[in-house]
């Protein structure tokens, strides 16, 4: 049996935050999550409206969002992460955002390829 086919659109965001609203009307609407990026693999495992067997996620205009979601959006994200990040924390996080700066490193694109990648269940489709 094939399995179920969800769509996200990266025309609809701009940023880590309007791509977790994506997620929430496109993957499981209706559901209540952290909107984060451990809230985010959580949902992928399934059982939180996504299928427990697995599913196809397309991504369309993925070229857009590895742009909108580069540097400036990651040095946002970290930024932000930096403020509430746990003191024994914030030496890593600030050596992400020094090369984050500089160009270097993941961008907050590649964060979530690389929460996608980690499910054998979920095959993604960049359109």
């Amino acid at each position: 049996m094939p399995k179920v086919t969800l769509t996200i659109d990266g025309e609809q965001f701009s940023t880590l935050d309007e791509f977790y609203e994506e997620v929430s009307r496109k993957l499981i609407p209706g559901a209540e999550w952290g909107h984060n990026l451990d809230a985010f693999n959580d949902i992928l495992r399934g059982g939180f409206g996504t299928p427990e067997e697995g599913f196809v996620l397309v991504w369309r205009s993925s070229a857009l969002s590895r742009e909108r979601l580069g540097y400036p959006e990651t040095i946002r994200q970290l930024e932000r992460r930096l403020l509430r990040c746990h003191p024994s924390n914030r030496a890593n996080v600030m050596g992400q955002l020094s090369r984050a700066r500089l160009g270097q490193g993941p961008t907050s694109f590649d964060w979530l390829l690389e929460i996608i990648q980690e499910h054998s269940d979920v095959e993604l489709r960049l359109q």
